[in-house]
């Protein structure tokens, strides 16, 4: 088939191409590169069955007949929420509907891809799909849920009216190569200070838990579900569950890292626990993770190695963006 991946350049969006690829598909990634970059794409540069474009989807857009379109594009990290708040409650509107003409135009596949930050600060737990969540409209996260929320209620809305063929996937907490460095999520915050030699922060007194997914079994469930039928949403995460601390803690084992850890308030609306319940996932899918936190904070350690040589090599460069592999 031919697969079109928006925010395929992004931290996700790069090894979903290179799966997709793996089955053999044509694949063309679509990003505005507002967070991602060509750099994830380097591995795809001399396939023949890939090519990339940079485009906003918030304007229309049709790149020919596509079999199925695989929608990432959005900001997603904590750090994006304030200094890219318009433009993700853009993406996961107008982004969304542009897609989903396309996919109703060319009678192709769309999945989309949502998020657990749609359950808020829950109060069941853990989380499951049939929770309505609780979401705070108007506080300094609810760009991003409040985005990923309507882009489901699109995506229901298409397939009841139109017949689309949907799939949503709501995507816990995920790590591994090719995470920036500097984007606020816990791994990267942490491995990046534990590397360099920085206290590691915690806000809150680090109690609050997450569910880390290393992202090649993130990859593998969407497209379990991507092959199925199932147009329900679908929790696809870890549910072995870490407080802070604890996460803290693994970090510096694996690196070695004789950090010290200190603590800062906590965030207005940040979730005091996050954990998916999987049932779903198992019972329709097959699917369930295989690579626990430790495995995978090895399996990431040389990347955020690289990062840190990286940035102590030209941290005063400005670089522009690179083309797009074709």
């Amino acid at each position: 088939m031919r697969a079109l991946v928006t925010g395929g350049a992004g931290f996700i969006g790069s090894h979903l191409c290179e799966a997709l690829v793996a089955e053999g598909h044509d694949v063309l990634a679509v990003d505005n590169l507002c967070t991602g970059t060509v750099k994830n794409l380097e591995g795809l540069s001399n396939e023949p069955r890939f090519s990339c474009e940079i485009f906003d989807i918030t304007n229309p857009f049709d790149f020919g007949r596509v079999d199925y379109i695989f929608n990432l594009a959005s900001p997603a990290s904590p750090a994006e929420f304030e200094r890219l708040g318009v433009e993700t409650l853009k993406v996961g509107s107008l982004g969304v509907f542009n897609g989903l003409d396309v996919a109703k135009r060319y009678g192709a596949k769309y999945l989309q891809a949502s998020t657990s930050e749609t359950y808020g600060d829950a109060e069941q737990h853990p989380q499951a799909e049939t929770y309505w969540g609780n979401v705070n409209p108007i506080g300094p996260r609810s760009v991003y849920d409040e985005s990923k929320r309507f882009a489901e209620s699109t995506v229901v809305a298409y397939n009841r009216t139109y017949k689309v063929d949907t799939r949503i996937i709501r995507i816990f907490n995920t790590y591994g190569p090719r995470l920036r460095g500097r984007d606020g999520r816990v791994i990267s915050n942490f491995m990046m200070q534990a590397l360099r030699g920085d206290d590691l922060t915690i806000y809150g007194d680090g109690k609050q838990t997450r569910s880390f997914c290393y992202v090649s079994d993130l990859v593998e469930g969407m497209l379990r579900l991507a092959h199925s039928s199932e147009t329900v949403p679908v929790n696809i995460g870890n549910p072995n569950e870490f407080t802070i601390e604890e996460c803290a803690k693994e970090v510096l084992e694996v690196t070695g890292s004789k950090s010290m850890v200190r603590y800062f308030p906590l965030p207005e609306d940040d979730p005091k626990q996050r954990c998916p319940d999987i049932t779903r996932a198992r019972t329709l899918l097959g699917w369930g993770p295989t690579i626990d936190l430790r495995a995978g904070l090895q399996k990431s350690l040389r990347y955020f190695t690289s990062l840190l040589e990286q940035e102590s090599c030209d941290h005063r460069q400005v670089l522009s963006p690179a083309p797009c592999p074709k």
